[in-house]
């Protein structure tokens, strides 16, 4: 298992070395829907959030600023991203190198738990993602939600146009996860929380939402 999430760790490094400095400008233009993610969040001054796969640290920033008093936290296991992710947020949040699938919330941030978590495009780029949804949903505080913006099936886009999203996301590491809503509602009887699918226009995006 340490193999596997090292080698995962390199990967995202070997992908993003070097586009760092144009991530967020180009993926702007298909990542839809992580900013409806953030206006959901509901967060009150004070509250906690953790983003899982934080990347660049762009979705954290805009969290920021929409919701002031949020105590911004984010976890990466690119190493690679974490310094674009550094340098945007400076002293405003607190950023650590980790494993999605299993980690120590309060060795490596501080805290056991968080009133809001967030996973943005992130559940599509980790090969254990099923494992990743139920650590981040193990990590809400009581009264929390978790947060999940990812690629739907797309089904309302020509077929045309759809073959070449999914050739182009393939050459990034990315596979929609079709099953989302089945497994997001096996960790909700798991871990006793509601649960919210749902899905973007033309099915481009899907949405959870769990709430503890």
């Amino acid at each position: 298992m340490a193999t596997i999430q090292s080698d995962h760790g390199a990967l995202m490094d070997r992908v993003y070395r070097w586009q760092r400095p144009i991530y967020d400008l180009t993926r702007k233009y298909y990542l839809f829907g992580r900013d409806r993610l953030i206006r959901d969040l509901d967060a009150r001054p004070g509250n906690t959030l953790l983003e899982i796969g934080c990347g660049t640290g762009r979705n954290l920033a805009v969290a920021g600023r929409a919701w002031p008093g949020l105590r911004l936290h984010g976890l990466d296991i690119s190493s690679e991203m974490l310094r674009s992710a550094r340098k945007r947020l400076g002293g405003a949040g607190t950023l650590a190198l980790g494993d999605a699938t299993r980690f120590d919330a309060k060795a490596l941030l501080g805290r056991e738990g968080f009133d809001r978590v967030m996973l943005s495009y992130a559940v599509s780029m980790i090969p254990d993602w099923e494992a990743a949804l139920a650590q981040a949903a193990a990590t809400l505080s009581p009264g929390g939600s978790l947060h999940v913006v990812d690629f739907g099936d797309c089904a309302g886009l020509p077929r045309p146009l759809r073959r070449v999203l999914l050739g182009w996301l393939k050459r990034f590491h990315v596979t929609p996860r079709l099953e989302l809503g089945n497994a997001a509602a096996r960790v909700a009887r798991a871990q006793g929380l509601a649960l919210d699918h749902r899905r973007g226009p033309f099915g481009y995006y899907q949405m959870v939402r769990l709430s503890r």
